[in-house]
């Protein structure tokens, strides 16, 4: 289950990422307002995996690094690599709150797949949703810079070091 929501949530992460970028530079148009709600409920949907992904991390320790991979790293590359985790994690929620929060004081209310009604974060204020547009921004931006140092970090892995850490999270494994 660990590698699955790994799998999914990178490559929904990744494609939302994409979207949310190409979006924003669109004329207003039926086309950018459909973006705009797919944007909203693949955001929301990438929440409640992330809810999910947490779970069943706190409920299913994953196992410990093999000891050839902790006894080659430095200090420094391990503090990275739980920092890096630690503050992706904290992305995985931030990013969606923050767009929801947004949305809900812009005032545009969000329907689950045009379906399901969410209750609004927030009251409507534009003043308050202008300040934290960018934030919704900038921390997607910062979550995958840290996706792409993540990978960077499993590339090397498994380029240079051949020491296998790679396979942990490849599918199909075992």
């Amino acid at each position: 289950m660990a590698v699955v929501l790994h799998w999914v949530l990178g490559l929904a992460i990744l494609g939302m990422f994409g979207v949310g970028v190409y979006m924003t530079d669109l004329p207003f148009s039926p086309w950018r307002v459909k973006l705009y709600n797919w944007h909203k409920w693949a955001g929301v949907t990438i929440l409640a995996l992330s809810i999910w992904r947490l779970v069943w991390r706190l409920t299913h320790r994953p196992p410990a690094l093999p000891q050839v991979i902790v006894l080659g790293m430095p200090a420094w590359q391990t503090r990275a690599y739980h920092a890096t985790h630690y503050a992706m994690y904290a992305l995985f929620f931030t990013v969606p709150l923050i767009g929801w929060a947004y949305s809900s004081a812009a005032g545009f209310p969000i329907v689950w797949f045009g379906q399901i009604p969410l209750p609004d974060m927030l009251p409507v204020d534009k003043e308050f949703a202008a300040l934290i547009k960018p934030l919704h921004q900038i921390s997607a931006f910062a979550l995958v810079g840290l996706a792409g140092l993540h990978t960077a970090a499993a590339l090397k892995h498994q380029l240079i070091d051949r020491d296998g850490l790679m396979q942990r999270m490849l599918p199909g494994r075992g």
